[in-house]
């Protein structure tokens, strides 16, 4: 049989993996662990909204994007980068390497490397692909991500099928996203430890942006700042605002190993992903996918006499509690706090 060529790249899906763990952590509505009494809760929940993702969306490339650990580039930049977080959840820690087993069992590009975030791996496949005429569907609410947003390059909340384009980041940070580097540089951001300049909020950051244009221009004319304190906040700060640039700022030339074309659209592998849901003892699913897997699922739902009952994730759960917004697969990484 011919092996079955590779659609053309016309829009590519970036899914962001440390937001599919947390909404998959705090979305499941009561614990949930395997017969070995290892938690499986997250990637029941991942696994699921995964699979609800690719079934009801036209895709022809997709990939998914993890961290890897914890230090990248900007600890060097500022060592205190990210350096307020506390530990993931206990029950957590073990199903990170589960989830990257269950992203690839779903036979779906896993992504990651070393010194780099996922929002750069993100910003960096963006614009390749943006730049070979694709349209590109960033699967993310994450704020820091919404510098990318342009003519090409969109967002959506994967919980509510949400859009976020122009007019969202500006309702977000009063700018576009041209100037949201701008806007996060002078306004810092606590839960990443971006120090920023004293005294300055998002929506004052915006009005500064919006009638000096940019961050050099305004701390180039900082002495004209009319409010005595915000004047020497600028002045003094002036240098960590330039350094909280650099931190927030995504770098879109990271020297990525995988192409754009490895991340065209595969089907299940029954021999992968069939051993994986019955290692999980995720019984609903297999017996939802057996029409999909063939066979061989058929027969191992068969064997199974019953399903996972209760393990409902809430999809419209209430925005989830401010511990956290983002986790890297690897255990040993920390949580992200948000304020």
């Amino acid at each position: 049989m011919a092996k079955k060529s590779a659609p053309p790249l016309e829009h590519l899906y970036l899914i962001d993996g440390s937001g599919y763990i947390f909404r998959a952590y705090y979305g499941l509505k009561q614990p949930m662990t395997r017969p070995d009494g290892t938690p499986v809760g997250a990637v029941y929940g991942f696994t699921n909204m995964l699979l609800k993702f690719i079934k009801d969306s036209e895709i022809d490339h997709i990939a998914v994007i993890f961290d890897a650990k914890r230090k990248n580039f900007r600890n060097d930049i500022y060592p205190d980068y990210k350096a307020n977080r506390d530990d993931p959840p206990e029950d957590l820690v073990p199903q990170f390497p589960l989830i990257r087993e269950a992203t690839l069992a779903l036979n779906l590009p896993c992504v990651q490397m070393e010194g780099y975030e996922a929002d750069d791996l993100i910003a960096t496949y963006a614009k390749q692909a943006a730049a070979r005429g694709a349209e590109v569907t960033i699967v993310s609410s994450d704020k820091d991500l919404m510098q990318l947003v342009d003519d090409k390059i969109k967002m959506m909340d994967p919980i509510n099928s949400r859009e976020i384009g122009h007019d969202q980041v500006v309702e977000k940070f009063g700018v576009g996203p041209d100037k949201v580097v701008d806007v996060q540089a002078l306004a810092g951001d606590s839960s990443d430890n971006v120090p920023g300049v004293p005294g300055i909020g998002v929506k004052t950051a915006a009005q500064l942006i919006g009638e000096y244009g940019d961050l050099d221009t305004l701390l180039d004319r900082a002495d004209e700042i009319k409010q005595p304190k915000r004047r020497q906040n600028l002045i003094e700060h002036a240098e960590m605002a330039r350094v909280s640039r650099e931190l927030v700022r995504l770098r879109d030339d990271v020297p990525v190993e995988e192409s754009l074309d490895d991340f065209a659209k595969r089907e299940f592998e029954p021999d992968t992903l069939v051993p994986f849901l019955e290692a999980q003892a995720f019984k609903s699913i297999l017996a939802r996918l057996a029409g999909d897997l063939g066979e061989t699922a058929t027969a191992k739902v068969a064997e199974s006499t019953a399903a996972e009952a209760g393990y409902e994730l809430d999809m419209q759960c209430p925005e989830p509690p401010p511990e956290a917004v983002e986790v890297s697969v690897e255990a040993g990484t920390t949580w992200i706090a948000t304020p």
